[in-house]
């Protein structure tokens, strides 16, 4: 897996290095995580705890996680940005494509860099390589399968716990095995994982087919505002804050919301626009012929070619117009799936 790019292979050796200098570790993942950003942060909480190294665990406000994540083993030991060391000695980010999306963060990350000791994980092709060390594969199906192997360049044997979460991030990060990016090595990684007896059922209705009722209602009004343009195989809709109010939904929840929307046949691209305190969030997903990762980066975002994000402060109508405006028309005759 190290030779995912030239040099990849010399920043493990230089992360291992710098871990085993220090005493204690910091661990710190992007603002509002998803599945693969908590998994493997935290898989990497219970791999340094195994081997006696103190560890503590963060990311930006708001100090919250989907409804989906709160069995993850480890999630209570998380403490709030205002907790995390403001001079961290070796700091180690996960899934965070850019120093800015650690917000609040930024600044310890900034003293780590400065020390020569900041370590970005990721596999994300938009990352900006803003670690002193940088453990960025793009040929990685998941953050969580970067974790695993800088587990085995630190000589740290797997605990239950640890593979317990780097499952939920490889699960999360391949569309429960069903994105292009899964091969044979993530079956392989995900045997290994799930032979320390997890409890993959319990596991899988929790990430994907669980969801409270609240949230089912919100749906439905993001599902009734979604809007369909044939001429460009676009499909979209929008959150508002007042839906969040209004249905008791908190934002963390909504993560799941573009999942659904994606499997609209006549759509090739997706996109769902959540209105938050920052701005408004944009998730988009493709299919294959178009590269929303493009996009997002047009927009100061990021992510991969089939899936991506951004935040902006434009209006929902103007963020979908503008996203609109980027895509192919779709030509005369054309029927997805032919």
């Amino acid at each position: 897996m190290t030779a995912g790019r030239p040099g990849l292979s010399e920043e493990f050796s230089r992360a291992a290095s710098a871990i085993g200098s220090v005493e204690r570790l910091a661990l710190a993942c992007h603002v509002t995580p998803d599945g693969d950003a908590l998994g493997s942060m935290l898989g990497l909480y219970h791999l340094a705890h195994a081997a006696g190294l103190p560890t503590v665990v963060s990311w930006p406000e708001p100090h919250a996680t989907a409804h989906r994540y709160r069995h993850l083993p480890g999630r209570a030991v998380a403490v709030p940005a205002a907790e995390f060391p403001l001079e961290p000695l070796c700091m180690l980010t996960f899934d965070c494509g850019s120093i800015g999306r650690l917000k609040e963060l930024a600044h310890p990350a900034a003293f780590a860099h400065d020390y020569g000791n900041l370590i970005a994980i990721d596999h994300h092709a938009t990352n900006d390589y803003f670690g002193s060390i940088n453990l960025i594969d793009v040929n990685a199906a998941a953050t969580a399968v970067v974790v695993r192997e800088l587990a085995r360049q630190l000589g740290w044997a797997l605990t239950r716990e640890a593979a317990w979460c780097l499952y939920v991030g490889l699960v999360a990060d391949t569309g429960r095995f069903q994105y292009a990016s899964t091969n044979s090595s993530v079956f392989a990684l995900a045997e290994e994982l799930a032979s320390f007896d997890l409890p993959v059922s319990q596991i899988s209705r929790a990430l994907s087919e669980e969801n409270r009722f609240a949230y089912l209602k919100l749906a439905g009004r993001a599902f009734g505002r979604a809007e369909l343009d044939p001429t460009r195989s676009f499909v979209s809709t929008y959150v508002t804050q007042d839906d969040l109010r209004r249905y008791g939904v908190s934002y963390e929840e909504t993560e799941g919301l573009i999942d659904w929307v994606r499997t609209t046949a006549e759509a090739e691209v997706a996109c769902v626009c959540k209105e938050a305190p920052d701005g408004v969030r944009v998730s988009l997903r493709s299919l294959s012929k178009v590269d929303v990762g493009a996009i997002a980066v047009s927009f100061g975002g990021g992510g991969h070619r089939l899936a991506a994000g951004f935040t902006t402060e434009a209006s929902v109508s103007d963020v979908v117009e503008k996203v609109r405006s980027l895509l192919p028309v779709v030509e005369l005759g054309f029927q997805l799936g032919t």
